[in-house]
């Protein structure tokens, strides 16, 4: 609708433009707008049925290898196990179908938001409509309270302030104006004559024309990028897609090949070689695998919503452990979200707040309570943050300030405006006496100053005086603290002319007060320790630069040196950089200010280009499209946005930048036991292939499907999973971050897999061969019955003995504790018993094909499972000693 931006145009213009005035539209205007534009409405992209989502769970590579596990299992007559695999692909598929179905109420929370009524001018008359019903061209009254209807142009605003922080980042709410600003490409946060829908008026009102409804404001803006954000497969997603592709290849490679050489052998017939061959099949796919996945990082979810990290989606718990960079968020999450008086000058001298004298007769104390509109509601103070700070700053000091303003009440005001940016209120004391306080920005209040209270005396205010307040302010500016200067005089009355140039004249100077929204005391060490892990922080925020700056170098993302100022890039110089630049230079920044909700999208992507997992932290309506496009989300529990909660990954329930480095902790817990049941079941199941292949091979008696299907359920499932629920080994916030490049078999899994699963087939295979050569039975019958039992015992019973092994990749398994996880020692008892049963107890033995073991055997079974830990220990051994670890 107009070449020029809104908040460039004057009044006049944007009327002719729009077709409308002062009187707004006519009711045959409004017809033919709402016929042309339609609804002002947040639309979204048709969601997908539940039957689609469902339907959808099922195109994963490995769950389509599961089902035909499922299948093949259930053609063998092991319906226990097919029922087993299914289930756990239905589970599965159900959680998959709730967690799409929660993430798209992030564009239903949009249209949620959206204002109920609106109060406008149509044909001359004020009316209330539903905000739905405005059109380009309305005129719109707001006021105190109000939630902005659409994106208006102000033509008016009266003391109007609007906290926009969900859109913008800033801060604190923003004093707007009616004036046209020259500027071009202002950022949102600085065009101080717009209103955009969903925005609050906290102070003041005013009056606008609307300029944009539905998709066409820059809410909907949003709405459309978070639509069209494609959803971003995690790094446990990513590998386990692969893995199941590369088993099944393998899988079937093998099984083709055992099938062949029996045939060619021609000592079974063809449909026992068909069983064996899928059976091996299905003891090589770790079936269980997507069931410890799932339940591993349920125990993580749990164990995280603890520690106030609420997770939404489960492959975010591991996808946290394998993050390179963490953009935050300023304002709530690095910070306290609250404006705080942190240096007072006052008699020629700066004092840190916490330490200087607290007395309400003092007249800067007096200034800046009475000067104020903040007012209290029950136990908390409601009003312009800045304002409320004021006045919490002596009652954290147990102060009675509530007393005091109570004690001095206001006869008569003259309000802030942003041009003079001064406020002066007029109090009475018990004594009818009348005093005037005033606040503002110190350059335009020293204009109005003639005296200076120096030390409980008023004197001349001199060139020196002035000079000092000056460089003090200076110094404040330059710590990013916010500079309020205070003045007041004694009046016999007030001035019935009351205005600015009457009565803000001669005033007596008081002092200043430096104010910043501190960080969390607590956020320095996070990061401290994240720098540690190898994470590195960066800051995002709408605030200005020089803010940004000094907060990010007092919790150490950034260092105090000439170099700082590189590392701080706005939004405005982030526009001036093509993408492939960016891409290039991304690293060399640490803090990002004055951004749009396009900024952050575009610093995800250049960390994504760059290999790196990105978590990113957002609490308003603009973060959500980057949220989204973040390897994971992090939405804000307290302050954020259900918008910003519903395009998350986790959510802190204590907007505590902290709770993430907590989070990334369990993430790389989380990871590391799933490796480790990874670790277990595939060199388990490569034990089961190598043992039936070479059994094959050499023409020996091959173990009966029943058989390896018994010892893949029985080792598979419960010290797999109890695998998963490991404490977290003492160094693990000392190692480096995987990055996107790794996967499950990074850091020497693959090697250990191959060898740990060579060593237990060839120790299967070695017991076999030795129950054969010396033989308990000289009947060949038994004497095969024997080998075959024995065979079986080892390789299931060398599996549980390889679980302990499993507990840690490299280290040695006498220091991370052989008994500390309960859970694991319970499911190897339970394990054993479920295997030995089959052979000690009759009747159940013959069903499974085996005979009773005399002590002997047992002992070269158990004597096999010892050594496994014993070879396995000194490898580890030599990895360390080699770096190989």
């Amino acid at each position: 609708m107009a070449d020029k931006p809104w908040y460039q145009r004057t009044n006049d213009d944007i009327f002719k433009t729009l077709d409308t005035d002062e009187q707004g539209l006519s009711a045959e205007q409004v017809t033919d707008r709402r016929t042309q534009y339609g609804e002002n409405r947040l639309s979204a992209k048709k969601q997908s049925s539940l039957l689609a989502k469902f339907a959808a769970q099922f195109k994963d590579f490995m769950i389509i290898v599961l089902i035909v596990a499922a299948v093949i299992a259930g053609a063998t007559g092991e319906l226990v196990d097919a029922i087993i695999i299914l289930a756990v692909v239905i589970l599965n598929a159900v959680f998959g179908v709730f967690q799409e179905s929660k993430a798209e109420e992030a564009i239903n929370s949009l249209k949620e938001m959206a204002a109920p009524m609106a109060h406008v001018e149509r044909n001359g008359e004020t009316k209330t409509v539903k905000s739905d019903e405005l059109v380009p061209g309305d005129i719109v009254f707001l006021e105190a309270g109000d939630i902005v209807p659409a994106d208006i142009r102000l033509l008016t605003a009266n003391a109007m302030k609007v906290e926009e922080s969900a859109l913008t980042g800033e801060s604190v709410p923003v004093q707007k104006q009616a004036n046209v600003l020259e500027a071009a490409d202002l950022p949102l946060g600085d065009r101080s004559n717009m209103a955009y829908m969903n925005a609050n008026v906290t102070t003041g009102r005013g009056t606008g024309v609307v300029v944009g409804i539905g998709m066409q404001t820059e809410v909907g803006r949003i709405a459309g990028m978070l639509d069209q954000a494609e959803e971003t497969k995690t790094p446990l997603q990513e590998n386990l897609t692969q893995l199941g592709k590369w088993l099944t290849v393998l899988i079937l490679a093998i099984a083709v090949l055992v099938f062949v050489i029996g045939m060619l052998r021609g000592q079974e017939t063809m449909i026992d070689m068909l069983l064996t061959a899928i059976s091996l099949a299905v003891a090589a796919i770790p079936e269980g695998l997507p069931a410890i996945v799932t339940v591993t990082l349920a125990l993580g979810t749990q164990r995280m919503a603890k520690r106030h990290a609420l997770i939404r989606k489960l492959p975010a718990v591991e996808t946290l452990g394998s993050t390179d960079i963490i953009a935050s968020d300023k304002t709530g999450t690095l910070t306290q979200n609250k404006m705080t008086v942190e240096q007072i000058y006052e008699n020629g001298q700066l004092t840190p707040a916490r330490n200087a004298a607290v007395t309400m007769s003092d007249p800067l104390a007096l200034a800046m309570v009475l000067n104020n509109d903040g007012k209290p509601d029950g136990d908390t103070l409601i009003g312009d943050p800045t304002e409320t700070a004021l006045i919490q700053y002596y009652l954290d000091r147990k102060a009675p300030a509530l007393a005091t303003i109570k004690a001095h009440p206001r006869v008569a005001e003259i309000p802030f405006d942003s041009e003079r940016k001064l406020m002066s209120t007029f109090n009475q004391n018990h004594d009818q006496q009348i005093t005037q306080y005033v606040k503002g920005a110190p350059d335009q209040l020293l204009k109005r100053v003639t005296r200076i209270a120096d030390r409980g005396q008023v004197r001349t205010i001199t060139d020196e005086d002035r000079q000092h307040i000056l460089t003090t302010n200076h110094e404040l500016a330059t710590q990013a603290l916010r500079v309020l200067a205070f003045a007041y005089q004694p009046v016999d009355e007030v001035p019935s002319d009351l205005t600015s140039e009457t009565a803000e004249q001669n005033l007596i100077f008081i002092g200043l007060i430096g104010m910043i929204d501190p960080e969390r005391p607590e956020v320095a060490q996070a990061v401290a320790e994240a720098q540690s892990a190898g994470i590195r922080p960066i800051m995002i925020t709408g605030d200005h630069k020089d803010t940004a700056k000094a907060i990010a170098i007092r919790l150490g993302i950034l260092t105090d040196t000439p170099k700082a100022d590189n590392a701080v890039i706005t939004g405005a110089e982030l526009d001036q950089l093509s993408d492939e630049t960016f891409t290039k230079q991304v690293g060399q920044y640490a803090v990002y200010a004055r951004v749009a909700p396009e900024h952050k999208v575009r610093i995800v992507h250049a960390w994504q280009k760059q290999g790196k997992v990105v978590a990113m932290t957002g609490d308003g309506v603009n973060d959500a499209p980057a949220l989204k496009t973040a390897d994971i989300g992090v939405g804000m529990g307290i302050t954020g946005t259900e918008v910003s909660k519903g395009a998350s990954d986790m959510v802190l329930a204590d907007d505590n930048f902290s709770t993430i480095v907590v989070a990334v902790e369990e993430g790389r817990k989380v990871f590391s036991n799933i490796q480790k049941s990874l670790q277990y079941l595939l060199s388990a199941n490569i034990g089961e292939v190598l043992t039936l292949f070479v059994m094959t091979l050499l023409g020996w008696q091959i173990l009966a499907p029943v058989q390896i299907l018994w010892i893949n359920l029985v080792t598979d499932t419960f010290p797999a999973i109890a695998l998963g629920l490991e404490p977290a080994e003492p160094d693990i916030m000392k190692r480096k971050p995987r990055g996107r490049a790794s996967n499950f078999f990074s850091g020497g899994v693959f090697a250990n897999v191959g060898y740990q699963g060579l060593l237990e087939g060839v120790m299967t295979l070695f017991v076999y061969w030795l129950a054969v050569t010396f033989p308990v039975h000289t009947s060949p019958e038994m004497m095969h019955a024997d080998a075959l039992t024995m065979a079986f015992a080892t390789l299931g019973l060398i599996q549980l003995f390889h679980a302990f092994n499993s507990k840690t990749i490299h280290q040695s398994i006498f220091k991370v504790g052989l008994f500390r996880n309960k859970a694991f020692n319970w499911a190897i008892l339970a394990a054993f018993i479920l295997l030995a049963v089959t052979i000690i107890v009759p009747g159940l033995n013959g069903i499974f094909h085996l005979t009773q073991l005399n002590g002997l055997q047992w002992g070269v079974v158990l004597g096999a499972g010892v050594a496994m830990i014993l070879i396995v220990e000194v490898v580890k051994w030599v990895q360390r000693m080699t770096g190989k670890a």
